[in-house]
């Protein structure tokens, strides 16, 4: 049994602890940022390394079996699948099953302007024979004719899904601009009724293994992860890189809150030493150290590995996501 299924199974049984917290890498980046995907190129700023680099991190953060969960589009699973690389690996493979116009994010491009469309590139019957699982998303923009497309469209993945034997989870972004919810209202309560709406209707066969959104703080999360604790399965989302305070601090409240999942890509990805910054968020999760201290941490491994951090200790220790500083 790989760690993912242990952990979801111990998560439903309503024996939770720490050690049963699961990681993802999403490492599905070239689907939405294209050939800006990989790591930047820091010998020739603004410049990306190839894919190989892509690649091999996939292969090194595998081989580790720090994460329980590494997500990859269609094609890197295919590759990295017919080399043999999760053949007896406790990590399991998943892949993007569709991408939504909001995840377009081709340089120069405004397509996060206006509402999220459904959009689908990879194919579930192609996909199913490298992974049986994989993430499905949506955005919920506040305009009843999208919004019920967009419900519509994954009522018909479900479908498919279902059909191939394919197992999903559900991301939910935030909009990314002014969705003129009504006056006073909140964000997190807006995206934690549609959530719990769109649900409502589907079956045990077609429900999510877990929820993948953004933090909304401490109240909405409680809120959310509270509901259906061992059907509904909240996990977390990484977004922007952030300093590494902001990778431990997100860790640690959504934890305490109430989420049982983190997929985190860009805190990952575009961290000096991806390795190492995994190793502390499992001993944050674990409640062995506390954010500052990883932090602290994590500096000295750089250090000890001879690479030249990113910002300086001081810098990475602050916090610059608002709703992890309204929560500290």
């Amino acid at each position: 049994m790989r760690t993912l299924d242990r952990k979801l199974a111990s998560i439903r049984a309503g024996r939770y602890t720490p050690a049963d917290f699961i990681i993802a890498d999403a490492k599905d980046g070239d689907i939405g940022f294209g050939r800006a995907a990989p790591v930047p190129d820091r010998e020739h700023p603004g410049r990306f390394t190839p894919r190989a680099t892509h690649l091999q991190a996939i292969r090194e953060m595998t081989r580790s079996g720090l994460v329980d969960v590494m997500l990859m589009s269609a094609s890197t699973c295919e590759r990295l699948a017919e080399e043999g690389l999760f053949r007896d690996s406790p990590v399991t493979p998943a892949i993007r099953l569709n991408d939504a116009t909001d995840i377009w994010s081709a340089r120069g491009a405004r397509y996060r302007e206006e509402p999220s469309r459904y959009h689908r590139t990879a194919r579930v019957e192609q996909a199913r024979k490298y992974a049986d699982i994989g993430l499905y998303s949506v955005t919920y923009s506040n305009q009843r004719d999208i919004d019920a497309m967009n419900s519509e469209a994954y009522s018909a993945f479900r479908a498919e899904a279902g059909a191939h034997g394919m197992r999903h989870f559900l991301e939910v972004f935030n909009p990314a601009f002014d969705i003129r919810l009504t006056p006073g209202a909140d964000i997190g309560a807006f995206i934690n009724d549609n959530i719990v709406r769109t649900l409502a209707g589907v079956m045990a066969a077609d429900f999510p293994q877990f929820l993948k959104l953004q933090y909304n703080g401490p109240r909405a999360m409680e809120e959310l992860a509270s509901y259906d604790p061992t059907r509904l399965i909240v996990g977390i989302l990484g977004g922007a890189a952030g300093t590494a305070r902001d990778t431990f601090e997100l860790l640690s409240q959504a934890e305490r809150y109430g989420a049982r999942v983190a997929l985190f890509g860009r805190k990952i990805h575009l961290a000096e030493a991806p390795i190492e910054i995994v190793k502390l968020m499992r001993e944050v999760v674990a409640r062995n150290v506390g954010a500052e201290e990883a932090v602290k941490a994590y500096h000295a491994a750089l250090q000890k590995q001879n690479i030249r951090p990113v910002r300086a200790l001081a810098e990475d220790l602050e916090l610059t996501e608002m709703p992890l500083k309204r929560a500290a």
